[in-house]
């Protein structure tokens, strides 16, 4: 959200710098002998230093647009790092988890010796079966 708000800020900024700048080129445009200055359709009628404080709003605008810009992608990297980190973390966990899980199988191997694969053969919960009646 911070990131879309500082992108139309900017724009905004940048859109009416270039049209203020290409829009009143020339020597009609002049401030001091009587011309004027238009952005938009608005006439900015006064000194040169009236139209650099407006440059000054819009250069800051502009400034606040590229914050918020920068401080979006900061935040969007951070929560992806995060993402990273946690998908590391699982990796890790299901790596140990297999290892254990290899070695419990290993150990019952060792002690049982081989297991049968066959309905017959299975083992019960409490290693024997249960009396027939």
């Amino acid at each position: 959200m911070i990131l879309i708000v500082g992108l139309i800020i900017l724009i905004a900024a940048a859109s009416i710098g270039v049209v203020g700048v290409f829009g009143n080129m020339g020597a009609e445009h002049a401030l001091g002998t009587g011309g004027d200055f238009s952005i938009f359709g608005y006439h900015v009628m006064g000194s040169t230093g009236s139209v650099f404080l407006a440059g000054i709003v819009v250069g800051g605008a502009a400034l606040l647009g590229l914050a918020l810009v920068m401080l979006g992608v900061r935040r969007s990297a951070r929560a992806r790092r995060g993402v990273r980190m946690s998908r590391r973390e699982a990796a890790v966990v299901d790596r140990e988890r297999d290892d254990l899980i290899n070695q419990r199988d290993i150990a019952r191997a060792e002690t049982d010796g081989p297991v049968s694969e066959s309905p017959g053969s299975r083992r019960h919960w409490f290693g024997h079966r249960t009396a027939t009646r």
